[in-house]
């Protein structure tokens, strides 16, 4: 196989930050090529240079054999080079084929002084009729007539893809391409990129989900702190294990180890008849009804978008509730604020840390006690004891892993994700909750640090601790959950234990597919099972 694209010792700097140091690389045409490392390993600023969006500090890259320097996207397609990135950028009132012709209509041509000149209309039919022949080409079952705000998540990221086929590109790649997706689109998106390898594409696909790359490359490349590691064959040799090792530098354990302890039979959190709405008086939530025991971990799992952010604003008190009650050990609590929440005995971890859990120019010493900082030792009678404000961030910096530099305590801004995220762990589980209601706990944070918060996340849980874990990684909620709600435009649809569910049957709830009756979801039943 000839090489399609490679790059020789390809370095790109932001100022004194070296985001990628002397990666040589090379792709062969016709293979699928997964590129897999931490958060902040440097994946997608060399995707970026790849793609035009970024140029070389220094080194080469060269396309066909050929040294190339891109100044654009556009300088990209051109070549035969295409990117779908993992938000997607299509416009929501324009039909299917509109979608994928935009900016690169097709116009008549007329005759003028006996040569065909370009005229100013689209020719709708033509563009039509090639993007139906795309479509079958593909079997990529779309309508060209539908409006995309219309479609599934998975027929969006088709559209997506089909944009860069019209434009004839031979190399694609695809940043996080499952991170919104249902289990059975997952499984079609993976069957669709070996039709479009074995069609002569090549393929590069960016991401943390060592499953689905097992599932699909043909070689595996890992980069660790900006530097290329290796480039392994996926075969038998290479397991999860392995690459995550490679990924980190150290083993890395992938698989939850949740205790056989047992749910209590004490209730201490109550959601009943949860109904909110929007700005436009639309409901977001609707008649949400959960219960979370004492020793529980209750996972929420959906497609993002379906009321997750929504249930998680009215939890916390940062959401007005139109109908329902919150209830903290049968105590009614709804309407209360955050701060209030917190004396309460419950503990948040939001969903977008840097807006909503952090303050970036504050040191760590101050944001490891936000939303406490009234508290004793920390306040007496309005006057701050910064020494045991500092003393509290040194014992939980130390006892939560945060990785600082040689400054003790920096500003959180100055921090990776990972540790940011530990910031947040530390001060919510060292009050020692009664209640702790998390979002998307590991978003953005590398494997090793995944690991470690999953295991303060079930320490808590064996200590009595009630949880709720909304998350967009179905494996995770699998891994922490004793049981598993599913929400789909603002309603819940199932409700399962977690060690009694398949990915494939949830798929069908988050999709709106399955709904399970009042009753079956109150008693925690996974009916209509295939």
């Amino acid at each position: 196989m000839d090489t399609i694209i490679e790059t020789r010792n390809l370095t790109k700097k932001f100022g004194d930050f070296t985001a990628n140091r002397n990666i040589s690389l090379e792709i062969e045409e016709g293979e699928i090529r997964a590129i897999i490392g931490e958060n902040g390993a440097g994946k997608s600023t060399l995707m970026n240079m790849l793609y035009g969006i970024l140029q070389p500090t220094s080194g080469q890259l060269l396309y066909r054999g050929r040294e190339v320097s891109m100044k654009s996207p556009k300088d990209a397609i051109e070549l035969g080079i295409g990117m779908v990135h993992q938000h997607f950028k299509l416009s929501p009132s324009l039909t299917v084929y509109e979608n994928i012709v935009l900016g690169a209509e097709t116009v008549h041509s007329h005759s003028a002084f006996g040569k065909k000149v370009p005229g100013f209309l689209i020719d709708t039919k033509k563009e039509k009729e090639e993007i139906q022949a795309l479509i079958d080409r593909f079997d990529f079952n779309l309508n060209i007539m539908d409006k995309v705000s219309d479609i599934s998540v998975g027929a969006k990221q088709r559209v997506e893809i089909l944009k860069m086929l019209y434009r004839d590109v031979d190399l694609l790649i695809l940043d996080e391409p499952t991170a919104v997706l249902i289990p059975q689109e997952v499984d079609d998106l993976i069957e669709r990129l070996i039709a479009l390898k074995k069609s002569g594409k090549t393929i590069i696909i960016i991401t943390h989900k060592l499953n689905e790359v097992k599932m699909c490359a043909d070689n595996i490349s890992v980069i660790r702190a900006g530097e290329l590691i290796g480039t392994v064959p996926n075969d038998s040799t290479t397991t999860n294990e392995s690459l995550a090792e490679m990924m980190v530098g150290r083993q890395v354990l992938l698989r939850v180890n949740k205790s056989d302890k047992a749910a209590g039979e004490k209730v201490r959190f109550a959601v009943k008849n949860l109904t909110a709405v929007d700005s436009d008086n639309k409901k977001i939530l609707n008649n949400i009804s959960f219960e979370i025991h004492e020793n529980e971990v209750v996972g929420v799992a959906g497609v993002e978008g379906n009321g997750q952010t929504e249930l998680m604003l009215a939890l916390s008190g940062l959401m007005e509730v139109r109908e329902g009650r919150v209830e903290m050990e049968g105590e009614n609590i709804c309407g209360l604020w955050p701060d209030e929440l917190r004396r309460k005995g419950i503990g948040f971890i939001p969903e977008d840390r840097y807006q909503q859990g952090l303050c970036l120019d504050e040191k760590i010493s101050n944001n490891i006690i936000a939303g406490y900082h009234e508290l004793s030792p920390y306040c007496n009678k309005g006057i701050m004891n910064y020494r045991a404000v500092r003393e509290n961030s040194r014992k939980l910096v130390k006892e939560y892993d945060v990785r600082l530099s040689a400054d003790l305590d920096p500003t959180v801004g100055c921090l990776s994700g990972g540790n940011a995220q530990k910031v947040i762990i530390a001060r919510e589980f060292s009050r020692d909750p009664r209640v702790l209601l998390v979002s998307q706990p590991t978003r953005g944070v590398d494997i090793g640090a995944i690991e470690f918060i999953h295991n303060q996340i079930l320490a808590m849980r064996d200590r009595g601790t009630a949880i709720m874990v909304i998350s967009s990684d179905l494996s995770e909620v699998a891994g922490l959950a004793d049981r598993i709600i599913v929400m789909y435009h603002g309603e819940i649809t199932g409700c399962f234990k977690a060690d009694e569910v398949n990915f494939s049957e949830l798929g069908l709830y988050m999709s709106g597919v399955k709904h399970m009756s009042d009753q079956e979801i109150q008693q925690g039943k996974g009916g209509g099972r295939e």
